[in-house]
């Protein structure tokens, strides 16, 4: 028997529900876009504690502009492991790889 819900007035708790709950494809697209997100916001953290222009960074690692604005865009799917570890080198950083376990809704 499934197990009932506990009445809520949260709204992004009834959305989540409404959207995600019992939709394994979704969840894990959402899983997907928080990543990216994550790694383009510590990006963009790390080389404005920096005290640099995406320009600047994008010299320091021999590539463009361009391609440190994409990586900064939460919507990039590109990032490479090679890509982090220069980003992580130039800024006196290295790249530390977690694995944690999946939330699960009750």
């Amino acid at each position: 028997m499934a197990k009932a819900l506990k009445p809520t007035n949260d709204a992004v708790e009834i959305l989540h529900r409404r959207t995600y709950e019992g939709r394994p494809a979704r969840m894990k697209n959402l899983e997907e876009a928080r990543a990216n997100e994550q790694i383009a916001l510590k990006i963009q953290e790390l080389r404005a504690a920096a005290a640099l222009t995406q320009t600047q960074l994008a010299k320091l690692i021999g590539t463009t502009a361009s391609v440190i604005c994409r990586l900064e865009d939460a919507d990039y799917e590109g990032h490479s492991l090679a890509m982090l570890r220069r980003i992580a080198a130039a800024l006196n950083r290295r790249v530390e790889i977690r694995f944690v376990p999946i939330r699960r809704s009750a």
